[in-house]
């Protein structure tokens, strides 16, 4: 279920940047074969949370939004669970780590799926994607204040970039003004400051764990904020709307989007930093917008293609080894 990239550091700290003064990789940082992987591992947990927005959008038909969550995470915590006693032997934690990983699953689990999978019931799946580009702008403000991670003018103005080409798309489909907002957009950009929250502070503690029992603790601790809600909805809840779709669309959002990728992603960012990974955040909507048009029928304009392709630009200048030496 984890996936370690060739010559990963055991103890899990975050990759430095580059040297400085010379512009070329310290010794103690990745290689480059290595970076790359982290990169392709971040595409696919990007495609995979992109089609997640859609399976979810198509389940919350039939299926009240947090009991879904719920569900489809306390699965994954079970799996994850018992992968980590397979792959490291334990599942426990240090005392100290409790109360850390209690609050960074309340905040990037529990309280995020309160707010996104209800917002995701009130407005498109192709509009809540897009919102959630916000993410890296927050993420990395967050990360710096918190001493997570460092900024540089490389990663500000690729981030400016792609948050351009984020508000471009939003412009081009839904217009700009507050008059249209609805309580589902602003719920989802509530939504994207948990997530932001999550990944600039759970950064630290990677270097204490493995991803995956980080990934695990998290979202075990992050039901817990679901529960209340999660069992108000299920006397509500009517059985017979569950078809064996709901079910297929049910385990690929708890084994791949919710289990899977997330261990990956807190791989990812002990090679490349939180502010560099959730960069790649911005291909999220991206991929959302197609896939929703490919499945449920939502328009695509040329904006948002547009609006992508600058989205993609940012992502590769906030990533240029050659403009972070030259720019800091």
């Amino acid at each position: 279920m984890t996936v370690r990239f060739p010559a990963q550091r055991e103890s899990g700290e975050i990759a430095p940047e580059l040297a400085p003064a010379t512009g070329l990789v310290r010794a103690d940082q990745p290689s480059a074969r290595v970076r790359l992987l982290a990169e392709i591992a971040i595409l696919l947990v990007m495609l995979t949370w992109g089609a997640n927005v859609v399976a979810v959008k198509a389940v919350l038909a039939d299926v009240p939004p947090i009991l879904f969550a719920f569900v489809r995470f306390g699965s994954a915590f079970l799996v994850l669970l018992a992968v980590l006693k397979w792959r490291e032997g334990s599942v426990g934690l240090p005392r100290g780590d409790i109360l850390p990983l209690l609050l960074l699953g309340l905040a990037g689990f529990g309280l995020y799926q309160d707010l996104w999978a209800t917002a995701l019931g009130r407005t498109t799946a192709s509009n809540s994607a897009l919102i959630t580009a916000a993410t890296p702008v927050s993420t990395m403000l967050i990360a710096a204040a918190v001493g997570s991670d460092t900024l540089s003018r490389g990663k500000v103005i690729g981030a400016a970039i792609s948050l351009s080409g984020a508000v471009g798309v939003v412009g081009a489909t839904h217009g700009f003004g507050f008059t249209g907002a609805s309580a589902g957009d602003l719920m989802t950009f509530a939504a994207t400051l948990c997530w932001a929250c999550y990944v600039a502070f759970g950064a630290p503690v990677l270097r204490r764990h493995s991803p995956l029992r980080t990934a695990t603790w998290a979202i075990g601790f992050g039901c817990l904020g679901m529960l209340p809600l999660a069992g108000w909805q299920l006397t509500t809840f009517d059985p017979s709307h569950i078809h064996a779709s709901t079910i297929g669309l049910f385990l690929f959002c708890s084994l791949l989007a919710a289990a899977a990728a997330n261990v990956v992603m807190f791989e990812a960012v002990k090679v490349l930093g939180p502010t560099r990974a959730m960069l790649f955040q911005f291909l999220v909507p991206a991929f959302a917008v197609v896939l929703a048009a490919l499945f449920l029928g939502e328009a695509i304009v040329v904006g948002q293609v547009v609006g992508g392709a600058v989205i993609v630009l940012g992502i590769i200048v906030a990533r240029s080894r050659l403009l972070a030496a030259r720019v800091r």
